[in-house]
């Protein structure tokens, strides 16, 4: 039986490569055929409702929240890191016994089937955490997921603190989960940033919990394209193009 359901968004961030000259936004208001990138998430995620949905959000908030006024925010007050972020939501779940998504307000490409897909094999299975992964011809730089011989969960680990032998993995963390509410923010307080960017990785949370006896599942599809998240004015262009093809 599926768990009552909520999602943090996660759009926080200035989105500094992605700036332009004269356009001073938070990453997720960038406009894409004419939507903010945060829309084309929020608008995938229509099956949970807005007062059901934490938006953590910190440059610029105002923006955010004078736009969709009718969900729920969480503020990230430094940029410490995608683990912060989320902990940054924590006191609006507080006794909230359900299962929640965690997903990303700057990917706009991810469609309501492939969120579907992840909060169905995580009911399913039964796990306590389910990652949504997948591989893209796109060259993308991010965390790779390490499994065992006998394809099991063992880690994600981050583009820039990958070996040369995790970088050749081909299947991509697309940062996008489904956890237990209930071990989600024990575990994001047991995170450290002994990382090449000092930040505090969501991506950590999975071994953290597999090591304290939770079970990882992984929901792994052909994404393509819906992987693609939006850091750079080129990939904003190509999330556009792709967009306006889909029509």
């Amino acid at each position: 039986m599926q768990q009552p359901l909520k999602a943090i968004v996660l759009a926080a961030g200035k989105g500094t490569r992605l700036s332009t000259e004269g356009i001073d936004l938070p990453k997720v208001m960038r406009l894409a055929d004419g939507t903010p990138l945060l829309g084309h998430v929020l608008k995938a995620l229509r099956f949970i409702s807005p007062e059901d949905t934490v938006i953590v959000v910190g440059y610029q908030k105002d923006k955010i929240t004078a736009q969709y006024s009718q969900y729920v925010f969480a503020e990230q007050t430094e940029q410490l890191g995608t683990g912060h972020a989320v902990l940054s939501a924590e006191p609006l779940l507080r006794g909230f016994d359900g299962d929640v998504l965690v997903c990303n307000g700057d990917m706009p490409l991810l469609s309501r089937a492939t969120y579907e897909a992840l909060i169905s094999a995580h009911t399913a299975s039964g796990d306590d955490c389910t990652i949504l992964t997948g591989t893209s011809d796109v060259p993308l730089p991010y965390g790779r997921v390490v499994r065992d011989t006998q394809g099991g969960f063992v880690r994600v680990v981050e583009d820039r603190d990958c070996t040369p032998a995790e970088r050749a993995i081909t299947e991509l963390n697309s940062g996008v989960y489904v956890f237990k509410a209930r071990i989600l923010f024990e575990a994001l307080r047991s995170l450290d940033n002994d990382n090449a960017q000092r930040e505090y990785y969501l991506t950590d949370v999975p071994a953290i919990l597999q090591r304290g006896g939770a079970r990882i599942g992984i929901c792994r599809r052909e994404l393509g394209s819906e992987i693609v998240g939006v850091n750079t004015p080129q990939q904003l262009d190509e999330v556009e193009k792709i967009l306006r093809n889909r029509g």
